[in-house]
């Protein structure tokens, strides 16, 4: 007799949330991860002055004490720092909203943003960046310069999927999508299909891999975008430039073991460009040109449907 599945869906973190899981207590586990998730929403959101998150930013303290949700965002952005190099830093809330992203949008439900003048005024010099980021656990502080603002955005997602995921963990099949990043897994060790989709907002199934647990995180410059002044303009800031990245690529696609670190791998590899992105996924991915020419590694195929 197969186990009992429970899954849930609704709109969280400027996207589709949606969990599954299979086994006895799978709808009280299922409840409580839609807790987890409305929790790191409240608590992360950028776009509430009163959220944890904003709050913190605001601080004119060194030290501030902080939840243990904020201690793991935390040092997930620094972690992504280190393993990148810098190429993804978390601390470019003022290059972000210097583009034009300065309220929340969901893609999905038909959100946009109202087309905005490009920033022409120099820069405020930073205040400092990802390596200034650290946490004190004996005292629970994030420690940072005073300036130095944090920004949810794609790890914050991965954050969340890691979140529900352990949570999850030991039900026969368990599965999270959060606004795009995904974890999956179970006791049952049965293969799962993953399709990942076009850049062009059709929803076109372009690549697809089967594997029993994992992953999948995806970073684009087509989905959070708007036009501007001098063209079209994106989220994606590229930390070299403090600017809206150009790199020729469209979207990248990465594979790892925790989606925190599936989407530093993506945007990492999106910000390097096409000739270096492949250094950023060893476990597999899709990368996709601005020509819309696809490359799949490890063990993605490209779909043919």
């Amino acid at each position: 007799m197969s186990a009992v599945a429970t899954s849930s869906s609704f709109r969280s973190l400027g996207g589709q949330i949606a969990i599954q899981a299979a086994g006895e207590g799978s709808e009280q586990a299922i409840s409580e991860a839609e807790a987890i998730i409305h929790d790191l929403h409240d608590r992360l959101t950028r776009f509430d002055p009163g959220s944890e998150l904003c709050r913190l930013n605001a601080d004119p303290r060194t030290s501030v004490p902080a939840s243990a949700l904020m201690i793991r965002f935390a040092e997930l952005v620094r972690e992504a720092g280190e393993k990148t190099g810098g190429l993804v830093d978390a601390t470019l809330l003022d290059q972000v909203e210097r583009a034009g992203y300065v309220e929340s949008i969901d893609p999905d439900a038909g959100d946009r943003l109202a087309p905005r003048p490009s920033t022409s005024a120099a820069a405020a010099p930073s205040a400092g960046d990802w390596s200034d980021v650290k946490v004190v656990r004996t005292t629970s502080s994030v420690v940072r310069p005073p300036g130095v603002r944090l920004d949810s955005g794609g790890l914050g997602k991965g954050l969340a999927a890691d979140l529900v995921a352990e949570h999850l963990d030991g039900f026969h099949n368990w599965g999270v999508v959060c606004a795009g990043d995904l974890r999956f897994g179970g006791s049952d060790g049965a293969p799962r299909r993953i399709d990942i989709t076009s850049p062009d907002g059709t929803g076109r199934v372009i690549a697809e891999f089967t594997a029993p647990a994992g992953a999948v995180a995806t970073s684009g410059v087509t989905r959070r975008s708007w036009a501007s002044d001098s063209g079209r303009s994106h989220h994606l800031i590229d930390p070299r430039t403090g600017e809206p990245a150009e790199t020729g690529l469209l979207q990248v696609t990465a594979i790892a073991q925790t989606a925190g670190e599936a989407e530093f791998r993506a945007k990492a590899a999106l910000l390097s460009g096409p000739e270096a992105a492949s250094e950023w996924l060893p476990d597999g991915g899709v990368i996709v040109g601005e020509d819309f020419g696809m490359r799949t590694l490890g063990p993605i195929e490209e779909a043919n449907r």
